[in-house]
């Protein structure tokens, strides 16, 4: 799904601000600004994407957390995930194989334990080790180091 710029901002603020939960408030105003039109537009947003699944609410009150969906919504082309699990041999080895061409790259790594998020043990279960590249999936189960070196070289055009 392309977001637009205000629901976008919203799930970016996440990463701008290091924080895994937010409250509705920081949301609007580093959103939106102090502009009352784009502050609307803002809480819309918020109502919009906890709706399609992109933030969930957390804690109590008026936080939000943002799903692996909504991460991946918003990561760059050259943002690399990796869906794995502890003691998977097979993850291992797709690790070991992008890590020095995600560093020949430049490009960053960020890896996720499907055991602990209920949604990803649900959906890959039998699918480890998964990669992605910004919100496209690459690579399932194996990962062929000169077609995630390609992919990675074309990523964003």
């Amino acid at each position: 799904m392309e977001l637009e710029e205000i629901p976008r901002r919203v799930l970016e603020v996440f990463d701008e601000l290091e924080r895994e939960e937010l409250d509705l408030h920081a949301l609007i105003e580093f959103a939106a600004g102090n502009d009352p039109a784009r502050r609307d537009d803002a809480v819309e947003a918020v109502e919009t994407l906890t709706r399609e699944g992109y933030l969930e609410p957390a804690g109590g009150g008026d936080f939000y957390r943002r799903t692996e969906e909504g991460r991946l919504a918003v990561a760059g082309p050259h943002d690399a995930t990796l869906y794995s699990r502890p003691r998977c041999r097979l993850c291992d080895e797709a690790r070991a194989t992008i890590a020095p061409i995600l560093r020949e790259h430049g490009a960053k790594l960020r890896e996720v334990n499907i055991d602990d998020d209920a949604e990803l043990l649900e959906l890959y279960t039998n699918d480890v080790p998964v990669v992605f590249l910004g919100s496209r999936e690459v690579a399932r189960h194996y990962v062929d180091a000169a077609r995630f070196r390609r992919a990675l070289e074309n990523a964003g055009e």
